[in-house]
């Protein structure tokens, strides 16, 4: 049988990207790749055993963390993290028509924001549509003569789309990191190791008493991010990430237990390698 991977479709979103090069760096021969719409869906597809692995992104360089995903993996944080990898984000502006029929741009909430510097200078009249995926914006500007779509070259091959511009976000050193999510056991040792807690109560010190379980370690902290909880108003989720020295293989399983006193929920999602591709 294949290996499922759900993924954020249709084909040629930048998850399909990462779901790809995620496959090959772990080996993976035979592999079925399972479009859904949503990063929610992407993670309940795992969550319930429609897919043996799922790919979401997580964090981007220009516009920080991508909170569907946070939120999701707090929702299921039974899944574990089996590997990351950064993606550079190239994006294009692709269309049927030309530049200056352009009246309407669609892509991904994240990508317009990517490219909203490059948009107010080139195309300040044009309406910004958010759809769910980039490479969905694509398919849904096929044969419009004013509409064009912020999405991926392949995007543009997938559906037949003119190149009107490239590239067109506003940093040039736009990356994505993507993780590969899978269920089961979760591993101790890796490149890095991802967190998520709650405390117990939301008082002065609380989450530096917390943060000092990594000093007291001496644990560099690669990533912090805060969620809403959704239950009370000023009552937050911290999500972490910690490089792990390859020299401390009980260095994951001595924070986690230092860690969980001091927490009403805390969610640990293993520890995994860390990929970087050259180029997108």
């Amino acid at each position: 049988m294949p290996t499922r991977i759900a993924y954020l479709g249709p084909a040629g979103t930048y998850g399909e990207q990462a779901s790809r090069a995620l496959a090959e760096l772990e080996g993976l021969t035979e592999v079925s790749f399972l479009p859904c719409v949503g990063l929610r869906a992407v993670v309940e597809c795992l969550a319930q055993a429609g897919a043996d692995a799922a790919v979401v992104p997580v964090e981007n360089s220009v516009e920080g963390g991508v909170t569907a995903t946070l939120d999701a993996l707090w929702a299921h944080s039974d899944l574990g993290i089996r590997r990351a990898l950064v993606l550079p984000i190239r994006h294009a502006l692709l269309g049927s028509g030309s530049l200056q029929d352009v009246t309407e741009v669609l892509s991904h909430p994240q990508a317009l924001a990517q490219c909203s510097g490059w948009l107010a200078a080139q195309l300040p009249q044009a309406l910004q549509l958010p759809t769910s995926s980039t490479a969905e914006a694509a398919r849904m500007v096929a044969g419009s003569r004013f509409r064009a779509a912020i999405a991926s070259r392949k995007a543009g091959l997938e559906h037949g789309l003119e190149e009107l511009a490239y590239p067109v976000n506003d940093v040039a050193g736009n990356r994505t990191r993507f993780l590969l999510l899978h269920r089961g056991e979760r591993r101790l040792e890796g490149d890095v190791a991802s967190l998520a807690f709650s405390m117990h109560r939301n008082a002065p010190g609380a989450l530096l008493e917390a943060l000092a379980c990594l000093a007291e370690q001496g644990l560099n902290m690669s990533r912090i991010e805060s969620r809403p909880s959704k239950r009370e108003l000023g009552e937050y989720v911290f999500f972490v990430d910690v490089e792990l020295p390859a020299q401390q293989p009980e260095a994951l399983s001595t924070l986690v237990a230092a860690l969980t006193p001091l927490c009403e929920h805390l969610a640990h999602f293993g520890a995994y390698p860390s990929s970087e591709l050259v180029s997108g």
